[in-house]
């Protein structure tokens, strides 16, 4: 059954990518060159590459391969599909206008069947000459996003100061500095060099916890060991924190609780800590009940905020900003989060939007204050644009007076 339904998505996926690059064929080659032109074969051949590695990155990256060949068919496929979403995204958009600019041509032309062996007159048609401007245009721009979307996502994460006051804080603790570290995605694709510029970014910041609010890796723990060692170095006065995301549950999130275990850190699977300031909870990812992830155990609120003191101030680390509509039944004061990437890659904000009801920052619900970070890594296409990576050193604040 497993086999069936790689069978079904690789087909499905496969047959999507033809039809789309099919398209881009056209309105690059096809309706810009001349009948037999080489710049039609030429563009075929061009496009059929670009897709084919664009769906083999989509089924090994992460997978049983090697590392060194998902990031030898990962990175060009990954990269590509996201100047794609670009490119076809301004060619759809660019439709009106085309068929404006070629409305007269439309008009002049002898009704069918008048003259059907005419042949083309010389130099290039109108037609031709409109469908260069457009997708040398749309190449151009899409290109040039692309490219600034790759600086962003692979520089270090900016550290972003946030403040945030919470009701049953006590005044002893305010001032209290947590960094916020999400999706960070380490992988065949950001290894030990970027785990590397993480870890001295944050340590950087002097903070009193880390909590790391899951996808910290797209693999396996066990391949992923060298990629994520710099994690040892990491250092807070209370430690640092780790819940799984719906990436740790996909390869094994029982896996990775021993590994960050073995890297000093401290897992919540469902379970709580009480430290001095404030109750730190943590629940695995909503994406097990959400997709039936047989073998793998989903949240249980009762067990990670059931039973505490209610005088004291409680704090949820939850990969999912959803699972605020649950955290309100349990009195939760901050819910931290990340899952969405900000967006990522802009105009994908407003589908996260619609996912995940909140993509970023600071939001209220009830008596529950949500924060969303942006994230530290990418997932998919390794660009961001209008959607800058960060790292959050929220500071709290007590309202006792």
């Amino acid at each position: 059954m497993e086999f069936f339904w790689f069978a079904a998505r690789l087909l499905a996926v496969t047959a999507g990518f033809a039809v789309l690059h099919a398209y881009l064929w056209r309105r690059l080659f096809h309706d810009a060159t001349a009948a037999g032109s080489r710049w039609r074969r030429a563009g075929a051949g061009a496009l059929a590459v670009l897709a084919a590695f664009g769906v083999a990155a989509r089924f090994s990256v992460p997978s049983s391969l090697p590392l060194w060949a998902q990031a030898v068919i990962g990175w060009p496929g990954l990269v590509w599909f996201g100047v794609f979403l670009y490119l076809l995204g301004l060619l759809v958009l660019a439709e009106p206008l085309r068929w404006w600019l070629l409305r007269r041509e439309r008009a002049e032309r002898p009704p069918r069947g008048t003259s059907p062996e005419a042949p083309e007159p010389a130099g290039a048609t109108r037609r031709q000459v409109v469908s260069r401007a457009i997708g040398v245009s749309a190449a151009a721009a899409a290109t040039a996003v692309s490219g600034y979307g790759l600086a962003e996502a692979y520089r270090t994460p900016r550290l972003k100061p946030v403040t945030v006051p919470l009701e049953r804080l006590r005044r002893e603790f305010d001032g209290y500095r947590i960094a916020v570290v999400g999706d960070t995605h380490f992988s065949a694709l950001r290894g030990a060099g970027f785990c590397e510029r993480v870890v001295d970014r944050i340590n950087s910041a002097q903070p009193d916890l880390i909590a790391f609010v899951g996808d910290l890796a797209s693999g396996e723990a066990d391949e992923l060991r060298e990629a994520t060692e710099p994690l040892a170095r990491l250092a807070a006065r209370d430690g640092a924190y780790f819940v799984t995301g719906n990436a740790e549950h996909y390869t094994g999130a029982e896996e990775w609780h021993m590994r960050v275990q073995e890297l000093g850190m401290t897992p919540l699977p469902n379970t709580r800590v009480e430290l001095p300031g404030f109750d730190l909870a943590g629940v695995n990812d909503l994406i097990v009940e959400q997709r039936g992830i047989t073998g793998e155990v989903g949240p249980d609120f009762e067990a990670a905020l059931g039973g505490r003191d209610p005088a004291r101030a409680s704090i949820l680390l939850a990969h999912q900003p959803r699972a605020v509509e649950q955290a309100l039944d349990w009195g939760v004061d901050l819910q931290l989060s990340g899952h969405t990437h900000g967006g990522q890659m802009w105009p994908v904000h407003f589908a996260s939007r619609i996912r995940d009801g909140q993509v970023a920052g600071i939001g209220h619900y009830g008596g529950t204050t949500l924060y969303v970070t942006n994230g530290a890594g990418t997932n998919g296409p390794p660009m961001r644009v209008g959607a800058p990576s960060d790292i959050t050193v929220m500071t709290l604040r007590s309202k006792r007076a």
